[in-house]
């Protein structure tokens, strides 16, 4: 991450704003995520519902599984990095935890791990805990073209295996492709719009991982906006030059939120890479004097989100779900709910509906 805590970051980020949102129709699944039907299906008898009972074997398609994107607002669960390439036990305790502990409906991979067969570990533990998956192909900061392989590999399990269909909810290309200069605006939207033909049989929807900042310091790169289905937003409002304490940080949100609900389209929209770190590091520095860096105001950050259910629930498209960035500080110091020691860092139960 330290390629987003530049000053010029600080200095241009949150001119942003943030939105998206559509619906879906009955018995069409994504590429639209789309307008909530009016006879959407009742939260808990579709995936990946709170008190959703996993069925013994997939279904015969898609039809009817996934929950309405209107009921995917407040907290839906959490990014998990993956960079450690844990074992498939792993994964399943920890799948585990999150689903049962914290009501979480969906990990947001970050990071990549290259093993042969990984991502069918990820589908293994997601399907047994009842847990969706947000998937990315990872640029990573190095500037190669490992991604494109990163790519092609994930394709390959979506397609090969039976049960990733029913736990993915979306791909993103990611972190932040536009913010780190990884491609221009209209080749990153021809990656969408390939990858969206590719997936096009499976359901999956595409999106992009990003900063309203890395689309606005491309001209809003509208191309990109209008080729993805959903939009996965990178909210941290810690790095803004008016931050102070994660309490006070709403407007920044709000302005940030703002620039997508002008241009998204009406598309559903998550928070996915967000949160407020507890420690600062080399690479994790404030460009406010003012801005406090400890666990209370990681706690307050997610407290203040928690607090703003009923507005996040009322945004159009289906309203804001946010995932809290991140799992466990072993994955990425300062931002976890545990600390390095697997120990909670302060008492976490957001609500998932309002």
């Amino acid at each position: 991450m330290a390629a987003l805590f530049t000053l010029l970051y600080a200095l241009l980020l949150y001119t942003a704003h943030y939105v998206q949102a559509r619906p879906t129709s009955q018995n069409v699944q994504p590429h639209e995520f789309g307008q909530p039907h009016p006879q959407a299906v009742a939260a808990s008898s579709c995936f990946p519902a709170v008190g959703f009972s996993m069925p013994s074997a997939p279904p015969a398609d898609t039809t009817n599984w996934w929950c309405d994107p209107s009921t995917e607002y407040a907290f839906v669960g959490f990014s998990y990095e993956v960079t450690a390439c844990q074992s498939a036990q792993q994964l399943q305790k920890e799948f585990a935890d999150i689903r049962s502990r914290f009501k979480s409906r969906y990990v947001r991979l970050y990071g990549a791990c290259d093993n042969d067969g990984f991502y069918d570990d990820i589908v293994d533990a997601a399907w047994s805990n009842g847990l969706g998956v947000h998937a990315l192909v990872w640029f990573g900061f190095d500037g190669d073209d490992v991604w494109k392989t990163r790519r092609d590999t994930l394709f390959a399990a979506l397609h090969a295996n039976k049960k990733a269909k029913f736990v993915t909810r979306v791909v993103q290309f990611g972190s932040e492709p536009l913010y780190d200069d990884v491609l221009p605006h209209q080749q990153l939207a021809e990656q969408v719009t390939l990858a969206k033909a590719n997936l096009s049989s499976l359901s999956i929807p595409v999106t992009v991982s990003e900063l309203a900042y890395g689309y606005q310091e491309r001209d809003g790169a509208q191309d990109v906006l209008d080729a993805i289905d959903s939009v996965n937003i990178h909210m941290l409002p810690f790095f803004d030059q008016n931050a102070s304490t994660a309490n006070a940080s709403w407007p920044i949100v709000l302005k940030s939120l703002d620039f997508f609900i002008k241009n998204g389209g009406g598309k559903k929209m998550y928070f996915d890479e967000n949160g407020w770190p507890s420690v600062t590091s080399s690479s994790v520095q404030p460009n406010s004097p003012n801005a406090v860096s400890d666990v209370p105001n990681e706690r307050a950050y997610y407290e203040l989100l928690d607090s703003k259910c009923e507005y996040l629930k009322a945004v159009e498209g289906g309203g804001v779900g946010w995932f809290a960035h991140i799992y466990s500080d072993d994955m990425e110091p300062g931002y976890g709910i545990y600390d390095s020691s697997g120990h909670l860092k302060f008492p976490f139960q957001p609500r998932t509906s309002c």
